[in-house]
């Protein structure tokens, strides 16, 4: 197999270029924050490249706020699309082996089953749009060597997520409604990182779906959080018809995209359950 090290993790300062960080201790891995190397800029990543010299790049970086998507497409675009496609390119050039995360968004949510990784894709979302089109940025400049690891829902220490959201609120005394019928696959940034750096040892090639076992609602997720703090509030679960009537500005989410996640399972073993993540989550929480 084609040597992997050194390893070059871009979008340095996010959640789980933060947990690959923790899994990838004692290695030859370098992250960059988007100061040291901005992917919309292809000649910081040439420069970054000429630096560390990589043999595997990791891209963490993205535009993630998915209702300022909306608002900001061009910014969107930068990252999630043409950032990407620098770094393919890149890549490429290199003889790099390059590891992209997405997203479960690019699905359209109107299954019954888990998405496999080759189900047609439909986004609804500026965000989900973006993000797609970062794959394919991807897939036209493709590197002799590549992955996508699409994931969904994520939590975890060291960035914004839902649940550390809900804590907040929480200690507002404040009454929250929270969507219920939206499906999807809470995932822990840890158990993510875990297994993709496995993934990554094992060099597999295309694209792979990453998340924990299981499926839940916003409302689940919320009130489970809640459960693992032991924290107290008024939660009130509501359709997203009634979420969009009071935000009718915010991005359309999918009903469902729970990832299918048995090849991963059967190649790095099984994925442990969100709820169990959770409780590992909010533990660190209340230290």
């Amino acid at each position: 197999m084609a040597e992997i090290s050194p390893i070059l993790i871009v979008g340095g300062r996010g959640m789980l270029a933060q947990a690959l960080m923790a899994h990838y201790a004692g290695r030859n891995v370098t992250a960059l924050p988007r100061r040291d190397c901005d992917i919309t800029r292809p000649e910081q990543i040439a420069q970054a490249i000429g630096k560390h010299q990589p043999r595997t790049i990791i891209n963490c970086a993205a535009y993630t706020a998915v209702d300022a998507c909306e608002i900001d497409p061009e910014s969107a675009e930068a990252t999630n699309t043409d950032g990407v496609g620098y770094l393919a390119e890149a890549a490429r050039q290199g003889d790099c082996y390059l590891i992209h995360v997405s997203t479960d968004a690019v699905f359209d949510g109107k299954g019954n089953r888990p998405y496999k990784p080759d189900d047609p894709v439909g986004p609804l979302s500026t965000y989900a749009q973006s993000k797609l089109g970062g794959e394919r940025k991807l897939l036209a400049a493709a590197p002799n060597r590549w992955m996508i690891v699409r994931t969904a829902w994520l939590f975890g220490i060291g960035g914004v997520s839902f649940p550390r959201t809900i804590i907040e609120k929480a200690k507002t005394g404040q009454a929250l409604s929270v969507v219920n019928d939206q499906f999807g696959s809470p995932t822990y940034a840890t158990d993510l990182a875990a297994a993709m750096v496995k993934l990554i040892d094992q060099q597999r090639m295309g694209n792979w779906h990453v998340a924990n076992s299981g499926q839940a609602c916003w409302y689940d997720l919320a009130r489970a959080t809640l459960e693992e703090m032991g924290l107290n509030m008024d939660l009130r679960p509501i359709s997203t018809e009634q979420w969009t009537a009071m935000r009718p500005n915010q991005a359309i989410r999918p009903r469902f995209t729970v990832l299918d996640i048995e090849p991963v399972n059967a190649a790095i073993g099984p994925m442990r359950h969100w709820r169990q993540a959770l409780a590992d989550f909010c533990g660190k929480m209340k230290q």
